[in-house]
């Protein structure tokens, strides 16, 4: 996320000096972390990421995670262009920081090799993205079948049972088709939003801001404003039954980003505003 804010940063403001004042050194930091994270899977010729943890905070120690491992797999590449434009945007500056972090042209073209082996898997009769290993095992039951007293699950259901069921507790999935919108056909984000959303318990500040923007897309505003509700309103009607502990930030940023992203229709498409 850190290194998609810098990268986000740039395409707003067209500051690309940033990688040369701090951005690149922070960018390098993270790919050779996230380098080293993947391993290499015989059995499917591919870079695997075994356990971790995605945005979805109801599954744990999970393997294949798609949106974890789609990012990490952006982040080399991504870092690997910056590394580039750098060099073009002042030599001079750029070698210097180059040679204090002992990066080479070798170990950029291996990052670029690594994020086309990455292993994210498609569901061959849904063709939707797969959530992470063994997900699609789970019993897929809608959020509108739960019992409205057992909402939300987190105070009322045990950690094992949370972890067994198909219960999403924000944006997971559907987290990266909004950061990576541009890489993904209309098709393709329905698909994923009409299997994943109706899983999702929205039980985290984070996630009706995402869905509002994404219905929004599709052209789903009844579904864009339930959700724009779910996040204008949350400590209101304190929707999660925790507003005792603070108000929550993330849900208010959330309000704006549903107005303009969603409503507004704000996209970046290449460096260009729409």
């Amino acid at each position: 996320a850190i290194a998609y804010a810098v990268f986000n940063y740039i395409r707003h403001t067209l500051d690309e000096e940033y990688l040369l004042e701090g951005g690149l050194e922070v960018l390098v930091g993270i790919a050779r972390f996230w380098q080293q994270r993947f391993h290499w899977s015989k059995r499917r010729g591919m870079f695997v990421m075994h356990g971790v943890t995605g945005p979805n905070e109801y599954e744990n120690n999970v393997n294949n995670n798609w949106y974890t491992s789609y990012i990490a797999a952006w982040c080399l590449r991504y870092t690997a262009d910056a590394m580039e434009r750098s060099l073009q945007l002042n030599a001079e500056k750029a070698s210097a920081l180059l040679n204090k972090l002992s990066l080479t042209q070798e170990e950029a073209q291996k990052w670029r090799d690594q994020a086309d082996k990455v292993y994210l898997a498609v569901d061959p009769v849904l063709d939707v993205f797969v959530q992470n290993d063994g997900f699609m095992d789970k019993e897929l039951i809608q959020a509108s079948e739960l019992n409205p007293s057992e909402r939300p699950i987190n105070q009322h259901w045990s950690w094992d049972r949370i972890l067994r069921s198909c219960f999403i507790k924000q944006a997971d999935v559907l987290q990266g088709l909004y950061f990576f919108e541009e890489d993904f056909d209309q098709e393709t984000l329905r698909r994923n939003f009409d299997f994943y959303e109706p899983m999702t318990v929205h039980e985290s500040s984070l996630s009706p801001c995402v869905h509002s923007i994404l219905a929004a897309r599709l052209g789903r505003m009844d579904k864009a404003y339930e959700m724009y509700l779910r996040t204008s309103r949350l400590d209101l009607d304190d929707y999660n039954r925790e507003v005792a502990e603070g108000l929550h930030i993330t849900s208010m940023a959330g309000t704006w980003m549903s107005v303009v992203q969603g409503f507004g229709g704000m996209q970046w498409k290449g460096t260009e505003l729409h």
